[in-house]
C-alpha cells in the first residue's frame, strides 16, 4: 500500500520571478506562487487571460492581477533590502529572495496542500517540488528540482503569477519610500535611473534606500567622483 501511495505523489509546480534587479535603490523582490487547484479549472475564470508578465499588464491591471493571484494561489514573497545588496551583490541577493520566497510558500503548502496534488501525500519532501525559475540561471544551493527557463514570465502562467506578486509588491514598496523620501520621485521611475532621477541624485545625493555599490550611486558622492569605481 505504502508504494502504491508513492507511485501516486505528484511534483508541486511553483514558479518564481523577481522585480528590481536593475533600480539604483530599493529592494530586490521575489515571489514564489502554487496555483491552489489545478490549472484546467483556473482557464475557466475570465480573469485568467491577464496572468501574464507583468510588464504587459499597466499599473491598474497589475493591482487587479495581484489580488487575483493571491486569492487563487500559495504565495511566498522574499525582499532582501540595499544593504544587503551592497554586501554581497544584486545577483547573490536576487537568489537570497528566491529562496526566502520558497522557504514562505513552503510553509503554506506543509498546511494546505494545492487541489489535486495532495493525493497519497503526508508530508511535503524536498523531492515533491518542482520550481520554474525565469531566466537562464539556476538559484544555488536548494535541494529542489529546478529549471531555468528563458521568457518564462511568457511561457508559463505560474511564473507570469509571480512576476505580478512580485512587481507590484516591490512598487507598493518604492510608493511608500517615495513619501519617506520625495526628493527623488520614486513614484514616477520606481528606482530606475531616469534623468529625473540622477538630476536628484547629484542634487541631494543618495538616501538610505539607495544601492551604494552601484556606479551611478558611488559616483553621486562628491568625494567620490574622482574615485576609481570597483563595484559590480
Amino acid at each position: 500500500m505504502e508504494n502504491s501511495q508513492e507511485m501516486k505523489r505528484e511534483k508541486i509546480i511553483i514558479g518564481i520571478d523577481e522585480a528590481g534587479r536593475g533600480p539604483l535603490c530599493g529592494p530586490v523582490v521575489a515571489a514564489a506562487v502554487c496555483f491552489r487547484m489545478p490549472e484546467s479549472e483556473l482557464e475557466n475564470l475570465p480573469e485568467w487571460k491577464f496572468v501574464r508578465d507583468s510588464k504587459k499588464l499597466s499599473e491598474g491591471q497589475r493591482e487587479k492581477m495581484f489580488s487575483f493571484v493571491m486569492e487563487h494561489c500559495f504565495v511566498g514573497i522574499g525582499i532582501m533590502h540595499a544593504d544587503t545588496i551592497d554586501r554581497v551583490n544584486i545577483l547573490e541577493a536576487t537568489f537570497l529572495a528566491m529562496k526566502s520566497a520558497i522557504a514562505s510558500l513552503r510553509q503554506q503548502l506543509a498546511k494546505n496542500l494545492p487541489i489535486g496534488q495532495s493525493v497519497g501525500r503526508q508530508k511535503i519532501r524536498d523531492e515533491d517540488l518542482r520550481i520554474f525559475v525565469d531566466g537562464n540561471q539556476l538559484i544555488p544551493n536548494i535541494p529542489f528540482e529546478q529549471h531555468a527557463i528563458i521568457d518564462g514570465d511568457n511561457l508559463m502562467k505560474v511564473i507570469a503569477a509571480a512576476s505580478i506578486i512580485a512587481k507590484v509588491t516591490r512598487d507598493r514598496m518604492m510608493l511608500e519610500y517615495d513619501r519617506e523620501y520625495p526628493n527623488y520621485g520614486f513614484s514616477k521611475h520606481k528606482g530606475y535611473g531616469t534623468k529625473v532621477h540622477m538630476d536628484a541624485l547629484r542634487k541631494f545625493g543618495p538616501c538610505p534606500i539607495h544601492r551604494l555599490s552601484f556606479k551611478p550611486v558611488f559616483l553621486s558622492i562628491p568625494e567620490n567622483a574622482n574615485k576609481r569605481f570597483f563595484g559590480k
